[in-house]
């Protein structure tokens, strides 16, 4: 292998290594770039059946309603991928005849892999909206599971990914994808990365051996042989390639470890795999040595799955119970779920039943005991209740009552039916041996599994694994980061002046939180500043962090832009509500407190035992009900306010995970910490005594991924957890965390200041690198030729140049985000001459992306920057103004044309001429690509016009000012083709009408009375209604009297917004 091979030398490659009888032994179909191909090759498909021994007739019905089921996009193309998937893991029920009884047709083979049918083809033509090109495409018994797109290894394995998302669009070849169960892209120096349908640029992962080393004889023999196989494999691509298309382990992949949850399509991790595998292999030994009468009772009967917060523990859940349920169905298995929080019991039921799969929630000990005497539900989630009390974490006296109201439910005769497995969710906590004691006295023969997201205490390690058994698996922190599972989390302690009684300390203490700020940024700040003296000398700590916290929101990305919000965790729920009253008066409104407390006007003390606590309970009670829009002198009735409260806190979250603009703050005490996932969140201010898991579980808060604007997650500490950290010995393994073996909680939280600077430097190299190619003398056309090539080049070009700008457009976005964090810490750390240099050659990038945009056609229909950036921008750039191409905001092309026009026609040398005469093709060009599917007749034309346009400023026909006048005479019909003085007046009233006019010959006639026939049957809502879509075709027909026809013209009606 050379280095920067060329793609198809790759391709060749990996093309060779799958189709090799001593590898993976796939059969090579061919290259089908000359065939118009679909998802399902129908011939392997129905040999496939026969070979299987089904008759003619059923494979017939079955290889036609699996046609039609897989080509069905009315209803999208996650419901039709869906359908297909639950046909290949659970078969097609048909029938030879009306008169005899179903047959469900198997299209996999579980039982016996090697029996399926494994096949590879390249180049393969997929021609719907858009003709594409797959790079390779693997086939099970003729269905098409999983497609590759290759690169060379010179060029980002993302922009292989990126075209995977491409292709799934509804305007290139989404419908071939219905039957896809893994997308992936890979390079030979980066490797493979993996997703599935619709699967985010951010969500690829990447395939790694097992870490886990401990208990090797409770590997699979499987996962054994792949591992030593892959040893002696060089080629990171190869390797990994190997690792999952292994003919068993693909096909376990397939039938279990994919999901569909809430309306997004999974499939596993790697950890959440051999997590999987490890426990079904301690599971069959335990099975068998149940039923052995001699065996040692005394011995722990499960084991410890030990995965890290936000790397997936609750679909680990899912999948294992799914393989329990449906690979001992002769043993009449069960899986119960014990959970000691509200938040993770709801979270439990709410993933189950978003993958389809029926659980009960017990409403009590007695319920449960209930549930358990009788065979009735296989899958049971319980709780441990809280007693007298919302919320937070089960105290000791709460597993003493829940277990009480167990052992008091129990029935004489009673036992335990069929075979239980019993997931304990958190197991790390101390009361849960106590739980486990009691349930294996009612559940004698039942197996537990511990599931921890934590690290166990040093304390309780050998009592855990005791109680439960040994770690079955473990994957650390660490290495959710490394993966990309989890963010990287920055650690800041904040000290809260408490005396800023005079000007001169209330202007340092501004300096000093302004750092790296912008003049005009200061400015703006200074303004809400003149308060800070009454703050910070008449007032309390709290409203000191309170304000503090607002200082974020103005100034931290994320947070200033609503991407992002922030949690703070107070020390108790009259603090939270104090800090609720405080956010209020200071004007930031969005907030909420999220609490165990209810409002009960029967607290209300009638006679005074103590001030301050009297005090304290009317402060919560007034405050909750003001919160909750009720008047606290109306007294309201316990059963309406806890409605109410359940009914505004439901409402909270769901603000703060979907509209974070809108719940900017939630305080907390003790609710949320564990089991809230809430991809916005960024910052938790930390304003608790806290240690070991709770504030493990804590941090773990704001360690979700979320878009491209969320890098790390943020915590601010006021109560100094971690003690006095010496400047050079940064270490966050002691102090709050003393509790853990320091290797456990290695590399959880990393310093701030460090962390930012690093990053900063990383990006900014990165934003170098990718420049370094742009030829001399790196004047504005050379970089819109590096970055967008030249009008008129070749589609493949074209799509080149695309990724190459999103990669710019999105590292320069992530420069501003990181430039913006590390600058305050910069301004301590380096010279002010390269702190401007840096400002500099930010704001050079800046201007760079907004240009690049602009000459592509990239920006013209979106602003020119993002809202965040533009925030982030006049904060932290403090550079000379740079010189400005435009403000393109909201410029028509009519528009854009004209104002580059200028350019064109002024007095400027060739240079910037062409360049902009570029500019305006590209921008023509994206529209016409963009409307094309709207009017295809009309825009090809256009198309045309600009082809013809293109040549002729390159020949030099004709001058800057008649091209200029070409240009906006093609913007003006692009953009306003019922200007077109071509249609007739009858025609010219509607955009539908013209498309139909242009694509039916141009008859007057034909388009009318087509135009009339849809208006008639076209209801709204149409596209997902297939009675009507049924309705608009034979209406079609009687019109056009033609199938091919009919699909052609339905094709452009279904594009009109009218319809």
């Amino acid at each position: 292998m050379s280095i920067g091979d060329a793609e198809i030398k790759t391709q060749e490659r990996v093309i060779r290594f799958f189709k090799d009888p001593e590898i993976l032994g796939y059969q090579y179909i061919g290259n089908l770039s000359d065939h118009q191909n679909k998802n399902i090759k129908e011939d392997r498909l129905r040999q496939y059946l026969r070979l299987k021994g089904y008759s003619d007739k059923l494979v017939d019905a079955a290889v036609m309603k699996l046609q039609q089921e897989a080509g069905n996009l009315s209803r999208g193309v996650y419901d039709a991928n869906k359908i297909v998937y639950s046909r290949l893991k659970y078969g097609i029920p048909v029938s030879e005849s009306p008169e005899k009884p179903p047959v469900t047709v198997e299209l996999i083979d579980e039982v016996h892999p090697l029996n399926n049918d494994f096949a590879i083809a390249e180049e393969v033509t997929v021609v719907e909206q858009q003709e594409k090109r797959p790079d390779l495409v693997i086939y099970l018994n003729g269905i098409a599971v999983a497609v590759i797109e290759l690169k060379r290894s010179s060029i980002s394995v993302s922009e292989g990914i990126r075209q995977n998302l491409t292709n799934q669009k509804d305007s290139f070849i989404q419908g071939f994808f219905t039957t896809m169960q893994f997308c992936m892209a890979g390079n030979e120096s980066e490797g493979l990365r993996y997703g599935t349908l619709l699967t985010g640029e951010k969500f690829y992962m990447e395939w790694k051996d097992d870490g886990f080393k401990e208990h090797e004889e409770e590997r699979d023999p499987v996962d054994v042989r792949i591992s030593e196989t892959c040893v002696g494999i060089e080629n990171k691509l190869l390797q990994q390639i190997y690792a999952m298309f292994d003919k068993e382990r693909f096909i376990d992949l397939i039938m279990n470890f994919v999901v569909f949850d809430k309306g997004i399509k999974k499939v596993c991790r790697y950890n959440q795999y051999f997590g999987i595998k490890r426990t079904e292999m301690r599971l069959k030994n335990l099975r068998t040595e149940l039923h052995n009468p001699n065996r040692d009772q005394e011995k722990p009967m499960g084991g410890i799955l030990w995965h890290t917060q936000g790397s997936g523990k609750t679909l680990t859940m899912v999948w294992l119970a799914k393989w329990i349920l449906t690979h001992w169905e002769e043993l009449n298995p069960r899986v119960l779920i014990v959970t000691d929080r509200d938040e993770l019991d709801e979270q439990i039921e709410k993933t189950f039943t978003g993958v389809d799969e029926n659980i009960v929630r017990t409403k009590s000990g007695k319920d449960l005991i209930d549930r358990l005497n009788v065979y009735d539900d296989s899958l049971i989630c319980s709780l441990v209740h809280k007693f007298g009390r919302r919320g937070g974490e089960a105290t000791e006296n709460d597993y003493d009552k829940y277990i009480e109201d167990l052992k008091a439910s129990l029935p004489a005769d009673f036992e335990a039916k069929g075979n239980i497995v019993v997931f304990v969710d958190e197991c790390h906590r101390t009361q849960s041996g106590k739980l486990h004691t009691a349930m294996k006295t009612i559940m004698p023969n039942a197996i537990f599994v511990g599931f921890t997201g934590t690290p166990l205490l040093k304390k309780d390690k050998k009592i855990s694994i005791e109680v439960f058994g040994t770690y079955i698996h473990a994957y650390k922190y660490n290495e959710g980061v490394a993966d990309g599972v989890v963010l990287d989390l920055r650690y800041e302690y904040r000290d809260v002046p408490q005396d800023l009684s005079s000007q001169d300390r209330v202007d340092q203490w501004f300096e000093v939180k302004t750092r790296g700020l912008s003049s005009r940024a200061k400015a703006k700040l200074k303004e809400k500043w003149g308060t800070m003296q009454k703050v910070y000398s008449s007032r309390s700590r709290l409203e000191k962090v309170a304000w503090d916290i607002i200082q974020d929101f103005n100034m931290k990305p994320r947070l200033m832009d609503g991407n992002g919000n922030a949690i703070l965790v107070a020390d108790g729920i009259p603090t939270a509500c104090k800090y609720y009253e405080i956010f209020q008066q200071m004007g930031f409104k969005k907030c909420a407190i999220i609490s165990s407390y209810t409002p009960n006007k029967g607290e209300l003390r009638t006679d005074t035992v103590s001030a301050e606590d009297d005090t304290e309970t009317f402060l919560k009670y007034e405050t909750y009900l003001r919160m909750l829009g009720l008047d606290p002198a109306d007294l309201p009735n316990a059963g309406s306010v806890q409605a109410k409260v359940e009914e505004f806190e439901k409402e909270a979250k769901r603000k703060f995970v979907e509209e974070p603009a809108n719940m900017k703050l939630l305080i907390v005490v003790d609710k949320l910490l564990t089991g809230f996932d809430a991809p916005p969140c960024t910052y938790l201010y930390i304003d608790k005594r806290m240690q070991d898991h709770g504030l493990f579980q804590a941090i773990c808060r704001v360690n979700r991924l979320d878009d491209d604007t969320k890098d790390f997650g943020y915590i601010v500490d006021y109560k100094q957890l971690f003690g006095q950290l010496q400047t050079a010995m940064k270490d966050y393994t002691s102090g709050a965390f003393e509790g853990y073996d320091p290797e456990d909680v290695k590399g959880l939280v990393k310093d701030r200041h460090d962390a930012a600077v690093s990053y900063f430097e990383e990006v900014y190299d990165a934003v170098e690198e990718l420049c370094e190619g742009v030829e001399e003398p790196r004047a504005e056309i050379q970089y819109i030729h590096y970055f967008c090539g030249v009008s008129g080049q070749s589609e493949e070009s074209d799509e080149i140049y695309a990724r190459l700008r999103e990669k710019l457009y999105r590292l320069v976005s992530s420069l501003v985000r990181a430039f913006a964090e590390a600058k305050p810490y910069l301004a301590d750390d380096i010279s002010s001459g390269k702190l401007n240099d840096y400002d500099k050659k930010v704001t050079f990038y800046i201007e760079l992306k907004k240009t690049i945009g602009t000459a592509s056609g990239d920006f013209l229909d979106l602003k020119a920057y993002e809202p965040d950036m533009r925030k982030m921008i006049d904060n932290y750039i403090t550079a000379a103004d740079a010189e400005k191409i435009g403000d393109f905001d909201d410029l028509t092309l009519l528009d854009f044309v004209a104002k580059q026009g200028e350019t064109l026609t002024g007095d400027g040398d060739t240079g910037h001429k062409e360049g902009a005469a570029e500019a305006i093709e590209n921008n023509i060009r994206r529209k016409v690509i963009e409307k094309v599917t709207v009017n295809p007749r009309y825009y090809a034309k256009m198309s045309e016009i600009l082809d013809k346009l293109i040549e002729e400023r390159k020949q030099g026909v004709l001058d800057y000012a008649q091209m200029l006048e070409e240009y906006i005479k093609l913007a003006k019909n692009v953009d306003c083709p019922e200007d077109n003085e071509k249609y007739p007046e009858s025609i010219r009233k509607s955009k539908a009408l013209m498309a139909i006019y242009d694509n039916t010959g141009e008859d007057e006639k034909l388009a009318v009375k087509i135009y009339k026939a849809v208006k008639k049957q076209a209801l709204s809502g149409f596209r997902d209604n297939q009675v009507v879509v049924r309705r608009i075709k034979k209406a079609l027909f009687e019109i056009l009297g033609d199938d091919s026809e009919v699909e052609r013209i339905y094709k452009i009606i279904e594009k009109q917004e009218e319809f």
